[in-house]
């Protein structure tokens, strides 16, 4: 259709794309704060370069890398590359809330409604906030943090992990696979964010055993 890719752009439902599949959205947001290294016909846009080998691998390794973890184990970051960045820590945090509340939440590493309603964590963890000791407008500021590594440095943080394990007379880990089922006009099976990480960590540790081998 003339002029079609321009009007039926934000209809595309491919909404990943190139060797990584990377998020176009994620791309486009990333070429906006950190200017592209290669030069690009201008005709082209950021979609174009992530079906491309380079643009594809290039802004892959910047989901997949560019951002900081406490993370132990490469696996929570291939989770995050699937499910979002913090989304490991965040269903980890989710689980001790739920330890915490006596609330049963799903592990989805998402700690806040986006739409403005208060989602079932917010809620879990209001539920508990005189424990905290934390007021309705702290505990909102605290999970707000949830995709930067600060959230873990917040008192919210650190108290309800404190109560769980008060509570679960054990430590409690600090990250878990999101438990995701994953949905796609790409997908034709089943298929969840653990069968993504485990497969990608499989790879992962195939190539680290070749390498160590030469």
């Amino acid at each position: 259709m003339p002029l079609g890719e321009r009007l039926f752009a934000n209809a595309n439902p491919v909404k990943t794309g190139g060797p990584m599949q990377v998020s176009i959205a994620f791309a486009e947001r990333y070429a906006h704060d950190h200017p592209y290294p290669y030069p690009m016909p201008a005709q082209d846009s950021i979609r174009h370069e992530v079906f491309t080998l380079r643009g594809g691998v290039y802004f892959g390794i910047a989901h997949l890398l560019g951002y900081p973890v406490s993370y132990d184990r490469m696996i929570f970051r291939f989770a995050d590359f699937n499910a979002g960045f913090y989304a490991s820590r965040n269903a980890a945090f989710q689980n001790a809330v739920s330890i915490a509340s006596g609330r049963a939440l799903a592990l989805d590493g998402d700690l806040i409604d986006f739409g403005g309603d208060v989602g079932k964590t917010e809620a879990a963890v209001r539920s508990i906030e005189r424990e905290l000791d934390l007021s309705d407008s702290q505990i909102h500021d605290a999970l707000e943090l949830g995709e930067s590594l600060d959230f873990e440095k917040t008192t919210l943080f650190e108290r309800v992990y404190a109560m769980a394990e008060k509570k679960q007379h054990a430590t409690l880990p600090r990250a878990m696979i999101p438990k995701i089922d994953l949905s796609s006009p790409k997908i034709t099976r089943k298929l969840t964010t653990q069968w993504y990480a485990d497969r990608v960590e499989g790879r992962y540790r195939s190539c680290l055993s070749r390498a160590g081998a030469q």
